[in-house]
């Protein structure tokens, strides 16, 4: 896949998770340029606003004003790299990997993510 495919590939697919969230009543936006500018991280930011369920933006999120999930979207069409973490998933909600001397990492699917920012 050239460059400017690939490029293409990967800002439809953003698109299309905004649409998804957005559609979900999920406040999201799509980065200008999937985070290429400096100031600007991430592919999409979703912005869950001043104030979280029982969560002061101060706890939740190092003291920023707002609260912002800044997110990277990968894409495979052939899943490479996915399918292992998928088998480690089966069915349950949540997947925790943990590399040593590091913060741990979560996946899950969408259903749980989307159930778990709608509360």
């Amino acid at each position: 896949m050239s460059g400017r495919s690939a490029k293409r590939k990967g800002s439809r697919v953003e698109r299309e998770i905004v649409k998804l969230l957005n559609d979900d009543g999920i406040d999201a936006h799509k980065q200008p340029l999937s985070g290429a500018l400096d100031g600007w991280k991430g592919d999409i930011v979703i912005d869950l606003g001043d104030t979280a369920p029982g969560i002061s933006s101060e706890d939740l999120m190092c003291g920023r004003e707002s609260i912002e999930l800044v997110c990277e979207v990968k894409a495979r069409a052939n899943g490479q790299g996915f399918s292992t973490l998928e088998k480690w998933l089966g069915t349950n909600d949540l997947l925790f990997l943990k590399r040593d001397r590091t913060e741990p990492m979560v996946a899950m699917n969408y259903g749980t993510f989307r159930f778990l920012l709608r509360k």
